[in-house]
């Protein structure tokens, strides 16, 4: 199903995959003009059932973009020796505008990769952009509405070749210079980059001054270069500061022709390998080795594993890699999948006690022209492609004990987009969602002379899927899930009931099991039940009400006889009936009010459990610990019949004695109640609004709030008091939703 709004793109689209989508719920659309960004927000708080999105821009650096190979004046000396060969290839090189900025550089975006979630300050998605002029940055957006540039790479791996002297990973110097035309060509190629791929979060033991080992987490962001070399830099989580990226391997894949860069990351039990796969011009995909040192339960290839070896020169392209659990052998494996022009290439990879066995073979598409972007759907591995001329199709695996059979079938196409040309599509992060980058076809036999682009958004699962999905969630954060969220909140609003089967499973499953996730997402349906019940708004709140005033006395009459007629037509079709009816309505909205306020008052109670306990564990309470201990113990005492929290009142109390540590305002000294979780009055009136992960009163100008605006936490410099247990404490994400504090 087709869902609004259907976002204008302002500047045609560009780049090998124009659509790309994170595990936090954005989608990057590269544009000549910009990078334009659509948050997903399964928001509760509208009850209108289009999507929600969040749109921002990251503009285009307009400054050029200039390589540096060696001395200016021996680069100019070169530019005007080979400017006159005899060669043509050679001229042709110079005139490379990466080469030469003042031809004219290319505007646009070439590339975006998201990182996995909880990577930067926010624990969202980190987000890598490549320029056709060949800049690679990495942003992060710490505010809701505003990106950052954290570190230009290109600029920082420039500096790195030329400290070494343009020498390649055996650090011996090169012979040539650059009035050597081989030696000019190498050197532009080792820093041209033409993909980037993330890894995977990493946990590295370090040693720490006092002898003892701390876990830090890490990412690596691949680079292939356009020599075949894949540059690695590490970044360490959370990362907030461009000056703290590191260095950290060069790998020689000896591919001549490079196209494509995807991360290989297999996970079995205790086997664990990671790679990167790189697809070449010529055909050939293989997979490089790549050490991991210091992480914990990895091992690394010994030799690069060759994934198809022909030289057909069919370039590859849209390089996928996703674990599937095989469901005959009951083992991991790895689905990789890749255009390669009109077809689409799948390989299988599966490690066993025999060894490593791949499979691989290619699907025939259905369009004569190459396959122009390519998806790959996180659960169950189905692949979805298209064609510039051609519709939306996918694949879906079907395992047998020996191979991987594959059946081919066409995703529905809603008559408004059927004449479209496609561009590029994109899978969301749960697989609810598939977005479509189209511009016109021809009209009336004819090309258009001006296009537009659009994005639209289909639906893959139905409501019942998504919401069978989200009670065996794994993850069990609803935020991680908020594709499938937008699905179930769509079809309550659209039927104004939550359904009946669903609510009596989940009640189920909170009776077997307490799970402060299940309590979650009761409290998100019966939000979304409360909006749907609620009357839209008919006028504007912005504009003044003129019922006091005596100017318009005749324009009220006016509207006074127009109610009276409508009230008069009512009287015909029965008011006892419309009177009925909004009783019910008031009936069942004050019932969502109850267990909305209950269901809350559950989660922060449920919540300040787990702070006590916390606090109970940290021996270390002084003067300075800000965390409102009493406060929470008489808040939470009045609950007779949880004999733990009783426990665990006795022994902190016994561990305070008589020690009481009041939250006191910063205004008048005065103490700070503990009577409300929301927020709390001093004596002379002043009104602090509480944290809603530590508990604190939030006496600071400035604080975060969580992306559906339910809850407002301190801001994640504590003070330098404060120990680490809080500092741990402050970096959750909402109590209420699961939204991360912004």
């Amino acid at each position: 199903t087709k869902r609004d709004p259907v976002v204008n793109l302002l500047s045609p689209v560009s780049g090998l995959e124009p659509l790309v989508w994170s595990e936090d719920h954005r989608l990057a659309a590269c544009t000549s003009g910009s990078l334009a960004v659509m948050e997903l927000v399964c928001d509760v708080n509208n009850n209108k059932q289009d999507l929600t999105l969040h749109r921002t821009s990251i503009a285009v650096p307009t400054e050029a973009h200039r390589f540096q190979v060696g001395p200016g004046a021996e680069f100019a000396e070169a530019v005007v020796k080979f400017s006159a060969h005899l060669d043509p290839a050679i001229r042709q090189f110079l005139a490379d505008p990466a080469m030469n900025p003042r031809l004219g550089l290319p505007c646009g975006i070439k590339s975006v990769a998201w990182s996995p979630l909880g990577c930067d300050s926010c624990g969202r998605c980190l987000l890598a952009c490549l320029t056709l002029d060949n800049r690679l940055t990495v942003h992060s957006s710490r505010k809701r509405l505003d990106w950052n540039v954290l570190v230009d790479l290109s600029k920082k791996y420039n500096q790195r070749l030329k400290e070494r002297g343009y020498a390649g990973k055996d650090n011996n110097p090169p012979a040539a210079n650059l009035l050597d035309f081989d030696e000019l060509q190498r050197r532009f190629r080792m820093q041209t980059p033409l993909r980037m791929a993330w890894s995977s979060v990493y946990a590295v033991k370090t040693l720490q001054p006092n002898n003892t080992c701390l876990d830090v987490e890490m990412v690596l962001l691949a680079v292939l270069m356009e020599n075949g070399d894949l540059v690695l830099w590490k970044f360490v989580l959370p990362f907030s500061n461009g000056d703290d990226v590191e260095f950290y391997d060069l790998v020689e894949s000896g591919v001549t022709r490079p196209s494509d860069l995807a991360w290989w990351e297999y996970e079995n039990g205790e086997r664990r390998m990671s790679g990167l796969i790189v697809g070449s011009e010529a055909g050939p995909i293989q997979i490089m080795p790549v050490s991991l040192t210091g992480v914990k339960g990895y091992s690394t290839l010994r030799h690069p594993v060759i994934l198809w070896k022909e030289s057909d020169e069919i370039a590859v392209g849209n390089l996928k890699c996703v674990s599937v659990v095989h469901p005959v052998q009951k083992t991991t494996c790895s689905l990789i999948a890749a255009s390669r022009g009109c077809y689409v290439f799948w390989c299988l990879l599966t490690i066993s006690p025999a060894g490593l066995s791949v499979r691989n073979s290619h699907v025939a598409a259905p369009h004569s022209l190459p396959v122009a972007s390519l998806a790959v759907s996180r659960r169950g591995g189905a692949v979805y492609f298209c064609s510039a001329h051609g519709w939306v199709k996918k694949l879906t695996p079907a395992f047998t004990e020996d191979s991987l059979i594959f059946k081919q079938e066409e995703v529905a196409r809603p008559e408004s987009i059927a004449a479209r040309r496609i561009h590029g599509i994109a899978t969301s992060y749960n697989g609810a969602y598939v977005a479509l980058v189209s511009t016109q076809g021809c009209v009336d036999g004819y090309h258009p002379a001006n296009r537009t682009y659009q994005v639209h958004f289909l639906t893959l699962k139905t409501p019942e899927k998504a919401s069978a999905l989200l009670l065996e969630s794994p993850a069990q954060n609803l935020f991680k899930m908020a594709d499938l969220l937008d699905l179930v909140r769509w079809q309550i609003l659209r039927d104004k009931r939550i359904p009946a089967s669903l609510m009596e499973e989940l009640e189920r499953r909170i009776g077997e099991a307490d799970s402060a996730y299940l309590w979650r997402f009761k409290l998100f349906l019966v939000r979304v039940l409360y909006q749907s019940l609620q009357s839209p708004l008919t006028e504007h709140r912005w504009k003044p009400s003129h019922k006091d005033g005596g100017v318009f006395a005749a324009q009220e009459d006016g509207q006074e006889d127009g109610r009276d007629a409508e009230d008069g037509s009512r009287e015909g079709e029965g008011p006892e009936v419309t009177q009925d009816a909004d009783d019910e309505e008031e009936e069942e909205m004050a019932k969502a009010r109850a267990v909305i306020g209950s269901t809350e008052t559950h989660l922060m109670r449920e919540n300040m459990k787990k702070v006590l306990g916390v606090v109970y564990l940290n021996t270390c309470i002084t003067q300075n610990t800000s965390i409102p201990t009493c406060g929470l113990m008489e808040y939470l005492s009045g609950d007779a019949t949880d004999r733990n929290l009783e426990v665990l009142i006795g022994h902190i109390r016994k561990k305070m004695v008589k020690q009481t540590f009041s939250e006191r305002c910063s205004l008048c000294r005065e103490v700070l109640p503990f009577s409300d979780h929301k927020q709390t009055v001093c004596e002379n009136g002043h009104v602090w609004l509480r944290c809603a992960l530590s508990h604190q009163a939030c006496q600071s100008l400035t604080f975060r709030r969580c992306l559906l605006l339910d809850c407002v936490a301190k801001l994640p410099e504590p003070e330098a008091a404060e120990p680490e247990w809080i500092k741990k404490l402050l970096q959750a994400p909402c109590t209420l939703c699961d939204s991360p504090m912004i």
